[in-house]
C-alpha cells in the first residue's frame, strides 16, 4: 500500500528556503544550481546524488552544464513539494560539501 504524500505548507517550504537559501522555488519546483571546481567533481557529486535518490526513491531532475549541476526537486505522485523534496535537496548540499570542501 503506497503512503499518502502530504503537499509542504507554504510555511515550511519558506522555512525550508530560509535554511537553504541556494535553493530556489520556481516553476512548483525547488532548484539550485551547484558550481563544482571541475567537471569530474560534478560528475562525483552526480553519482553520490544519485545513490542518496535511490535510496529515497526519489530522483531529482538533472541537468550538467560543464562544472554546473542544477538539481529540480517536485514529487509528482503528490502534485507538489512535500518533505521527500526538502530532504534530498538538504542531502544534496551535504554531499556536495562532501565533494567540493571549502579552504
Amino acid at each position: 500500500m503506497a503512503t499518502q504524500l502530504t503537499q509542504l505548507t507554504p510555511e515550511a517550504l519558506q522555512s525550508f528556503l530560509a535554511q537553504h537559501p541556494e535553493w530556489k522555488h520556481e516553476g512548483g519546483m525547488i532548484r539550485r544550481t551547484f558550481e563544482a571546481p571541475s567537471f569530474l567533481a560534478g560528475i562525483t557529486f552526480v553519482e553520490r546524488v544519485a545513490h542518496a535518490a535511490e535510496r529515497a526513491d526519489h530522483h531529482p531532475d538533472i541537468d550538467i552544464r560543464w562544472r554546473k549541476v542544477t538539481l529540480a526537486l517536485v514529487t509528482h505522485d503528490a502534485g507538489g513539494l512535500t518533505s521527500r523534496d526538502t530532504s534530498l535537496a538538504a542531502e544534496a548540499d551535504r554531499l556536495f560539501d562532501e565533494v567540493t570542501p571549502q579552504k
